[in-house]
């Protein structure tokens, strides 16, 4: 016999957006149940490189834009919520890196300068030379220039799991979750193995997943894009922390770097910018072999002849845009008693959260009175660090 699960949100995909959004309503007094297929984080946000985005790359063509100033305030909420003075208690979460910074390896970024110390950034970059250098651009052949940003790196494991327990009661694991259409054309449930989900509102959060639950449910809008990258990664015992841009010669990084902790102690160097963008239609031997020309050019000195080398494809789940460019911010849209969302970036999960509550304080969503939820609901796992994955 099927048992039904009554409560106010039903939300679908337990990513960082979701699992963020699942902490918030649970704090504002609604019950809501997130269904997870896989593992917590499992999709997009593992494979994240945990910057907390302050807009900064979005303005290496020398002018700030829509883009840069959608995220500018993420970093500071964040950081609130890291100190436990935020909309949601994240102590406990492990911070990577402080900043993260912007090198050139040459002269490009002189022209930058100015635009870098004008008043629309002041507070948010500025240039370190001397002790003040990150270790890894503290050598003698070093020439370049380097900006440190008002941007913080995150473990994103670590982030899903602080994230999992604010959810309490309020996660359940499912394989093969059923968006169930009503005559009418709304949602009238979603189908478990042993239980249907019934909720005032449902939230589609599962990124690259919200495609085929749209399908199963009978909807063609709003659509969903594809953006493709091909990362590399690069772990070895002597590898020294770097959480950078690297600036090049369009308005695009070109090449992001950050650095993560592997199980076995050493670290991670996982590698994204212009060249995983151009990575995606070359072979992963092409692909590694262009990131070490790229790193023995942009770095010299760092020894990387015991590192070992794989590559990650990556699917950014985005709401569909003319030309496949980047959305500028979070993205809700009602569609009867359904909300559909994408992030488009990690930073801005606590943005897509108030668009979510904007709408249903709109259609007056208030919590009603429920059973509780039972207490032995199959609980998701969250995901492996995938630099784990990759060298496992």
């Amino acid at each position: 016999m099927s048992t039904t699960l009554d409560t106010d949100i039903c939300i679908i995909g337990g990513g960082i957006a979701g699992l963020w959004l699942n902490a918030r309503l649970r704090q504002a007094g609604y019950q809501s149940l997130l269904v997870e297929r896989g593992a917590l984080g499992g999709g997009q946000s593992v494979k994240s490189q945990g910057i907390i985005h302050g807009g900064i790359k979005y303005a290496l063509g020398g002018k700030l834009n829509a883009a840069t100033e959608a995220i500018a305030g993420m970093p500071e909420r964040w950081r609130s919520c890291l100190a436990g003075d935020g909309e949601l208690d994240l102590r406990g979460v492990r911070v990577l890196s402080e900043h993260h910074y912007l090198w050139s390896p040459g002269s490009l970024i002189s022209n930058l300068a100015g635009f870098f110390a004008s008043k629309a950034l002041r507070g948010r970059v500025e240039q370190v030379k001397g002790k003040a250098l990150p270790k890894v651009f503290n050598d003698p052949a070093f020439r370049g220039k380097v900006y440190q940003l008002g941007e913080l790196v995150l473990d994103v494991p670590s982030a899903i799991t602080r994230l999992a327990e604010l959810s309490g009661d309020g996660l359940i694991a499912d394989s093969s979750p059923h968006v169930l259409r009503a005559d009418d054309g709304s949602i009238s449930g979603v189908q478990l193995h042993g239980a249907t989900i019934r909720a005032q509102r449902y939230v589609l959060t599962a990124g690259e997943g919200t495609d085929a639950l749209m399908q199963e449910w009978g909807e063609s809008e709003p659509a969903m894009q594809r953006r493709p990258l091909q990362m590399v990664l690069v772990k070895g015992p002597d590898l020294p922390p770097l959480f950078a841009h690297c600036l090049g010669a369009s308005p695009k990084p070109r090449l992001t770097v950050t650095t993560h902790p592997c199980e076995d102690g050493q670290w991670c160097w996982y590698l994204g910018g212009e060249l995983a963008e151009q990575g995606v239609n070359q072979t992963a031997d092409a692909l590694i072999d262009a990131a070490k020309r790229e790193l023995t050019e942009l770095l010299p000195w760092i020894n990387l002849d015991n590192c070992q080398w794989t590559t990650l494809p990556v699917n950014r789940a985005e709401p569909a845009q003319s030309g496949l460019v980047r959305p500028d911010n979070a993205y809700v849209q009602a569609k009867g008693n359904a909300l559909i969302s994408w992030p488009t970036k990690l930073a801005l999960a606590p943005n897509l959260s108030d668009l979510v509550f904007e709408e249903l304080e709109r259609q007056q969503i208030r919590p009603q009175p429920h059973a509780p939820l039972p207490s032995d609901l199959p609980r998701p796992r969250v995901a492996e660090p995938i630099w784990d994955m990759c060298f496992r």
